[in-house]
């Protein structure tokens, strides 16, 4: 399958990158800096900015779906929606359906599963990241595509479990961490399954 992979030098997404590429996936990624990258030997690396119209309009061309696991990194200046403005419309343009997102739990309707010192921690310290995902998901949900949003728990950097519980809310007593390398591996498995097809999956581990 061909692939767009943005956020390819992030948590997540350096794992879907690894992954994707051990699975056999005609892989492009387009990031900043080339040199932020990892095992990127056998991908096509597309040196421009995921909030570029111009840039992403280019890498989306051709793909049969696209993985998107931008996250901000300046809390105070959240690109997300950015993001989904580039990326939306060259999706649509293209024909291009296929769309997993990794935003985060706490975000939208999942805050109400959330314990009240995390809704502290969501509406301060991480306030205008929180907002900027809600506001960019909300526009995934209008796109007319086929996505899937995954809300992963509080990501940690362990080894893959290969055992993860996706569920529409967290359940009272369930874990609240699940690995980067099991988010990345939930995300790709959704290229060829339709069970959280223009769904929500709150992602964490078993």
């Amino acid at each position: 399958m061909k692939l767009l992979l943005l956020g390819a030098t992030g948590g997540v997404g350096s794992h879907l990158l690894r992954q994707a590429l051990a699975a056999g996936h005609d892989v492009t990624v387009l990031v900043r800096d080339e040199a932020a990258l990892d095992d990127a030997d056998d991908a096509r690396v597309l040196v421009g900015d995921a909030t570029s119209v111009d840039d992403v309009a280019e890498a989306v061309v051709g793909q049969d779906a696209v993985l998107n696991a931008v996250g901000s990194r300046r809390v105070r200046h959240p690109v997300e929606v950015e993001v989904g403005e580039a990326l939306l419309p060259a999706m649509q343009a293209s024909g291009v359906r296929r769309l997993v997102v990794c935003s985060a739990f706490g975000v939208g309707d999942s805050e109400g599963d959330a314990s009240a010192l995390q809704k502290i921690f969501f509406h301060t310290v991480l306030g205008k990241v929180y907002e900027a995902k809600e506001a960019a998901d909300a526009q995934v949900r209008a796109s007319g595509l086929d996505w899937t949003l995954v809300y992963p728990t509080r990501l940690v950097d362990d080894p893959a479990t290969g055992d993860v519980v996706a569920s529409e809310h967290l359940a009272d007593g369930a874990s609240t961490q699940v690995t980067r390398a099991d988010v990345a591996r939930f995300m790709l498995a959704q290229l060829g399954d339709d069970t959280w097809l223009r769904r929500t999956a709150v992602l964490t581990g078993a």
